[in-house]
């Protein structure tokens, strides 16, 4: 069975679409089937693939309100294995509108059971809040990883997501379980990415990937060319940090 694993961090900036898109190719690189599914309403992961969301008729709102089956939004990207459930422009209002729906924190979860064996990886894109979408993020998970950028103002919040999560556990998901969390934009020469580091480990004792993702300008360039590190600057070192992230997260099979 596929494992379904949603990167979530309501703070923004932290380098969550960057590591779902990387992570998602690298998998993908590394011989596995993977889905990558965009619930942030910025459709910045649909865009960082290379599809024109704007020109997209529908997308992965249709299929959680169920206008659409998944497999009618899916999307190939122009990677082998790699596929795509992108967001689109009515997915702004879709916080709203899950409101008012029977099973609404659920919406996600079940529209991917039907497809999930069709996979060896789901990665979810959630986006930088803590409504609905991000709740059905959540639930529709096996594993959560937390991106957490290597600054101070990045902590802040996080026992909130973190509580958020538990109640998430208590109530809707128990087997819903934290695989880890991975250090973004890391500054070497940033004695506070040290500290900050330090404070990271208190928060997640034995969870924090060995993995180290560094601050790169050629990580930032890679979306607005609508590609992954991987196919961007495969020799950068982001693109190596990825492909070292994707590995390790192959070893815990």
């Amino acid at each position: 069975m596929g494992k379904i694993i949603s990167i979530v961090n309501q703070k923004g900036g932290v380098g969550k679409t960057t590591t779902a898109v990387n992570l998602a190719a690298y998998l993908a690189h590394l011989g596995r089937e993977v889905l990558l599914v965009d619930v942030d309403p910025q459709a910045n992961a649909t865009s960082g693939v290379g599809i024109e969301h704007e020109k997209l008729e529908h997308g992965i709102y249709e299929a959680i309100v169920g206008a659409k089956t998944l497999p009618e939004v899916i999307k190939r990207t122009l990677q082998q294995r790699f596929q795509i459930a992108p967001a689109t422009e009515s997915l702004a209002g879709a916080g709203v509108e899950l409101v008012g729906l029977e099973d609404r924190e659920f919406r996600l979860h079940n529209i991917l059971q039907d497809i999930k064996n069709e996979y060896d990886y789901v990665i979810i894109d959630g986006p930088p809040s803590l409504g609905l979408l991000t709740i059905n993020s959540l639930v529709a998970a096996d594993e959560i990883l937390i991106p957490v950028q290597s600054e101070y103002f990045a902590l802040e919040g996080l026992g909130q997501l973190l509580n958020t999560i538990s109640l998430v556990q208590n109530n809707l998901k128990p087997n819903l379980s934290i695989m880890g969390a991975v250090i973004t934009m890391f500054d070497k020469r940033n004695a506070l990415s040290g500290a900050v580091m330090n404070e990271l480990y208190q928060y997640f004792p034995n969870r924090i990937f060995r993995t180290i993702i560094p601050r790169s300008v050629r990580l930032a360039e890679a979306p607005s060319y609508g590609r992954s590190i991987l196919h961007y600057d495969t020799d950068s070192k982001g693109a190596k940090a990825y492909e070292k992230l994707a590995r390790e997260i192959l070893a815990m099979e």
